[in-house]
């Protein structure tokens, strides 16, 4: 399938671009100091980690309100959870997970699992539950649980030997390296997360490349990890795409990790568009001859199995997709793009009036992104007015919530094949009205013809789920879809935060048909061999989550949550579920 992710399609110019002595400079001490890190002992790693804690509690209040001047939110409204959510509560709790895995590995050996975490499938693939990891997740998530499903063939006894493999070799046989993090300019959590995988889990030490669109971050980031900035295992540089490349071909540097567009990638990878990229990928033979990993862009379905809803559980539905919309004005690879529906089902119609009560109820977000406008015309042009919804008030440098109703699922239309990386929201119909065969053919429809693989999402009935037809058919389902992240009734976005469980690309992605890219990050189990992780939730939850963009309260909440991230009591836990009530 064609490729066809927008992200980067418009322009993004840097203020700030590092001079290429400075580049130098910052690759000769990582150099130097990559061997240090390598041998460092994971004790001396944890207490690096555990003192960026204070510096990224102390510098959070600043970059929220900074993510929230560029993006056009209220810092006193709801709207700023998500950059407390996203931004330090994300890093802090990628701090904390990390140094309890270090203190594992320390004591242990390896990271330790929660009991009876490990089984074998049916189909005879493991499958290992990291989620929840602790007491305070099964508090604060209830109900939630997160599984880690390994490709075919190996076993659990393999999957606990190959478990955090860099932390297993004599640190003689290391093999340093400088890793270049080319950072995502949408979700502030993306860059220091990505080195924080390459610091702790393969060794490396790390230079971000900021991404024009959010390099005013940066201050932030370089008072946060000061500890190790100083020891020169972690450098920031800016600029664009001229820098980015520079790097990326660096001899000083070992390997490449992009968050961004498969356009991006490709031309890292293979050069630009011509007959020599298609020379390159007739003979494997690639630009970039060192190894490269991603996370890119998708076309993420959502979808809802038919049954009997009951009103409050169709408005919860209703509030759970639009979040997926709505949050961070749709500028995320996960965000929802097409919701696939039974067309027989009673209540289809009654979803989208939810939907649309929802949608107008909230103001348009700033479109900050490069390029949103042009690609937001391209993708709604040219169709009818009855197809095209527009909701809420368009204001300068806004784009309305979009609906795109009445999609043909036999088409290759361009919203099947092409990221809108934008506030539009597609559906498509499928024939079937039998839950377990709409189940079968909304995740072969996902598969063949939705561009991407990152995540999708299944919204399935507890009632259906007593059926052992549906049962298997989910099953069926869960285990074919080539996604990297299966939600089931939740969005597969809270896979991203939870920092236990592995994000990423399907691993059916290759060089050549990258799709949503190559490699997990996060993982703090360590865990190899990985093929998706699935994600599963009650179908209404209460108190509310407080990611839902319908909650009142959610920016107390994700304040709350970066402290507790800092340092988690008990005594911490009642505030923020009294917050949480609240929303």
């Amino acid at each position: 399938m064609q490729s066809a992710s927008l992200e980067m399609s418009g322009s993004a110019q840097s203020t700030r671009s590092t001079p290429q002595a400075q580049l130098d400079e910052a690759l000769s001490i990582l150099s130097e100091q990559a061997p240090v890190w390598s041998r460092l002992p994971v004790a001396e790693r944890a207490s690096l980690l555990r003192a960026c804690v204070p510096r990224l509690l102390q510098v959070a209040p600043e970059w929220v309100a900074a993510g929230c001047q560029a993006k056009g939110l209220r810092l006193d409204g709801p709207e700023a959870s998500e950059e407390w959510l996203a931004g330090p509560m994300v890093t802090m709790r990628a701090l904390r997970l990390y140094g309890r895995t270090l203190d594992e590995i320390k004591k242990h050996g390896r990271p330790q699992l929660p009991s009876g975490a490990v089984r074998t499938a049916d189909d005879g693939r493991v499958e290992i539950q990291v989620m929840p990891g602790d007491a305070f997740d099964k508090a604060l998530n209830a109900g939630f649980t997160g599984t880690v499903h390994l490709l075919p063939g190996i076993t659990a006894e393999q999957a606990l030997a190959r478990q955090a493999s860099h932390y297993r070799q004599p640190e003689a046989s290391r093999k340093p390296g400088v890793s270049l993090i080319l950072g995502a300019g949408n979700v502030s959590s993306i860059p220091p997360a990505d080195a924080l995988f390459k610091l702790l889990q393969e060794g490396k030490v790390c230079l971000i490349k900021l991404n024009p669109v959010n390099e005013y971050l940066g201050p932030f980031y370089e008072r946060a990890f000061q500890p190790l900035v100083e020891r020169g295992f972690l450098r920031f540089a800016y600029g664009g795409a001229d820098v980015g490349s520079y790097l990326s071909y660096h001899p000083q540097i070992a390997d490449v990790h992009i968050t961004g567009s498969d356009r991006t990638h490709d031309l890292i990878v293979w050069g630009p568009p011509g007959p020599e990229r298609e020379r390159r990928k007739a003979e494997n033979d690639p630009l970039l001859k060192k190894e490269i990993t991603s996370e890119l862009g998708c076309v993420t379905p959502v979808m809802v199995a038919p049954a009997e809803y009951s009103p409050s559980e169709l408005r919860f539905i209703a509030e759970n997709i639009a979040t997926q919309v709505v949050n961070n004005a749709s500028f995320n690879c996960n965000a929802a793009k097409v919701l696939v529906l039974s067309e027989g089902w009673a209540q289809r119609e009654a979803l989208w009036t939810e939907l649309r009560d929802i949608l107008s109820s909230l103001p348009p977000r700033r479109a900050y992104y490069p390029g949103a406008h042009a690609r937001f015309e391209q993708l709604t042009a040219g169709r009818s007015q009855a197809q095209v919804s527009r909701l809420g008030r368009e204001g300068k440098g806004e784009l309305p919530w979009t609906i795109l109703r009445g999609l043909d699922a036999t088409s290759n239309d361009p919203l099947f094949t092409t990221e809108p990386f934008c506030s539009i929201l597609s559906e498509v119909t499928l024939a079937a009205r039998d839950p377990a065969e709409f189940i079968r053919d909304a995740a072969r429809f996902s598969n063949d013809k939705l561009w991407g693989t990152l995540s999708c999402s299944l919204i399935v009935h507890p009632s259906l789920e007593a059926r052992a037809e549906v049962r298997s058919a989910l099953s069926a389902a869960v285990r074919e879809l080539r996604y990297g992240a299966v939600g089931i009734n939740h969005w597969p976005g809270v896979v991203y935060g939870s920092m236990l469980l592995p994000w990423g690309g399907h691993s059916s992605a290759t060089l050549k048909d990258v799709q949503s890219g190559i490699g997990f990050v996060h993982n703090t189990p360590m865990l190899e061999g990985i093929e998706k992780t699935v994600l599963r939730g009650p179908l209404t939850v209460s108190p509310k989550p407080p990611w839902f963009v319908t909650h009142k309260q959610a920016h107390k909440v994700g304040e709350r949550l970066v402290r507790f991230e800092a340092a988690p009591g008990w005594l911490q836990v009642p505030g923020i579920a009294l917050t949480a009530m609240r929303g």
